[in-house]
């Protein structure tokens, strides 16, 4: 390589225009008040541009855009009239492309004056170009011209570009318009193998996302994205996109929990008003408000891992491992029309309205299959709507409120696990064989009392009997929740061929010989009441 020196073109970092501003006192004051994702951005750019020479933009390649400027062949000054001259040059080659400028006679331009004038050949440096897409892509192609363009919410990119794409941005941005051309910057990492190792086709470990979206599925694909935290590397492999699968399942299939439990439901006609839902539903509702809030939150601050590890753990969690089993008897053994199932798919139709948007900019495919088979009138597509805002808040003064359903949630997975154990030693069979009691301390004695008859079907158990901790007996097993013992026995009545409980009365119906009192009366009777907020 031989090294030369050559005369170039610069931006002049420290040059005081006429308003007592540089442009490195613009650009740190524009750093400032941007928003930076990860934080530590601001503080890597911030010494760039504070440490950073003036700005070299020429280069002397045989390619690129030109600098369309003209020299005196003997003072070297540009000619007086460039601005002009740069206008003309722009209108030749949006009519006849690139070459325009490397074709042209000066004489056509200059007249007379071209003998003392040098057309020169130098082309920008490629950051000028990138760094001025907000002003020629973004703002050059608003109807109304530059000056009433958009302004850019968010520039993405790897974190090389704090010395690239992010930096000349900043740098014309702030010299145009005072400002940078980004109201926020994410950078995020590069992807990598499982081991860390960089994606080499030497190595024989890259994935290629065709590969991903044609085996697995788009929304696969981006799902790994949303779950991975891009602030540093990005590690993925087979086994990592099929975590990412099992998780998409467990979403999926909850939605499709919803939505077919939803058939037959019109929200016209069939919505009950909250202050008529049951308990249970209604504290499901107000569980999803809470969550949305936190999901908004999250996607204002681009920290879509938790969008995902939220919206999975809901799923994993309160729907799947709380709510939902719990309102599929109420679902299936109650009157079509009855007020328990009405309220309980009133909950499950806010939900899902809710859980569609949670999903969309993250599940795109998904998210727009859901809305085509939600009930009730809607739009075409679910990317034209916002947050939904049909979920509402438990009242304050509600007896069962938010703290009595966290210990509820929890003395259930306490009995879940001695279920489990019970079953494992062949004690029973399913839950439905079971008859529980539980004895607690005071406060939880009270709380539990709140549910009355309810807690047998919370707890999915044939029955229930709450009882002081002082009256534990010996076989009673210590559970994992402070302040609770269990006993569990097998039931000895007879199983209901309706809704599976073992009660006493099955048997005692001459009509209806095979079922108990609550499906006779939810067949022929009024049907049950339950819980009310």
């Amino acid at each position: 390589l031989i090294y030369r020196a050559t005369a170039q073109w610069f931006v002049g970092m420290d040059k005081v225009a006429h308003d007592g501003s540089s442009l490195r006192r613009r650009a740190l004051d524009a750093i400032e008040q941007t928003q930076f994702v990860p934080a530590w951005g601001q503080a890597r750019l911030h010494g760039m541009i504070a440490g950073r020479p003036d700005w070299c933009i020429s280069r002397q390649r045989n390619w690129g855009v030109p600098i369309p400027f003209f020299l005196h062949k003997e003072s070297g000054e540009l000619h007086p009239r460039t601005v002009e001259l740069m206008e003309e040059v722009a209108q030749r080659v949006e009519q006849q492309g690139i070459e325009a400028w490397f074709k042209l006679d000066a004489a056509e331009l200059l007249g007379a004056e071209a003998e003392q004038y040098e057309k020169i050949n130098d082309t920008l440096d490629v950051w000028f170009d990138s760094g001025t897409t907000h002003w020629h892509v973004m703002r050059g192609s608003h109807p109304m011209g530059h000056d009433q363009g958009p302004r850019a919410d968010l520039y993405l990119e790897g974190s090389d570009q704090h010395r690239g794409w992010f930096h000349s941005s900043l740098l014309t941005g702030a010299a145009i318009d005072g400002h940078a051309p980004y109201k926020g910057l994410l950078t995020h990492g590069f992807t990598v193998d499982e081991n860390g190792r960089k994606m080499s086709k030497s190595l024989g470990n890259v994935i290629a996302p065709q590969e991903i979206t044609d085996s697995m599925g788009a929304d696969i694909l981006r799902l790994w994205v949303s779950a991975t935290d891009y602030s540093g590397e990005m590690a993925v492999s087979k086994q990592i996109l099929q975590r990412s699968a099992d998780a998409y399942r467990r979403i999926r299939n909850t939605a499709r929990f919803l939505l077919s439990n939803l058939d037959g439901f019109d929200p016209a006609q069939h919505l009950v008003p909250n202050d008529q839902l049951i308990a249970l539903d209604r504290w499901a509702i107000d569980r999803a408000l809470l969550l949305q809030r936190e999901i908004e939150e999250a996607y204002e601050q681009y920290r879509f891992w938790n969008v995902y590890s939220k919206v999975h753990n809901f799923c994993v969690q309160e729907l799947g491992g709380f709510y939902l089993d719990i309102i599929k008897d109420r679902q299936y053994t109650t009157g079509a029309d009855s007020l328990p199932r009405r309220s309980c798919q009133t909950a499950l139709y806010h939900i899902a309205e809710a859980l569609v948007r949670w999903i969309a900019p993250i599940l795109a495919f998904t998210a727009e299959e859901i809305w085509q088979y939600l009930p009730g009138e809607r739009n075409e597509s679910v990317m034209l709507n916002t947050w939904y805002e049909g979920l509402a808040e438990l009242p304050q003064d509600a007896a069962l409120d938010r703290a009595f359903w966290n210990k509820v949630m929890a003395v259930k997975a306490a009995v879940n696990k001695e279920l489990e154990n019970q079953r494992a030693a062949k004690t029973i069979g399913g839950n439905l064989q079971a008859e529980v009691t539980l004895y607690a301390e005071e406060a939880l004695v009270a709380d539990l009392a709140k549910l009355g008859d309810e807690l047998r079907f919370v707890l999915i158990t044939s029955a229930v009997e709450v009882a002081p901790l002082a009256q534990a007996p010996a076989e009673a097993v210590e559970s994992e929740l402070a302040g609770l013992k269990l006993l569990v026995k097998k039931t000895e009545h007879a199983k209901c061929g309706r809704c599976w409980h073992h009660l006493p009365d099955v048997g005692s119906h001459v009509a209806h010989p095979e079922i108990c009192g609550r499906c006779v009366e939810n067949i022929e009777g009024a049907g049950e009441v339950r819980h009310h907020a």
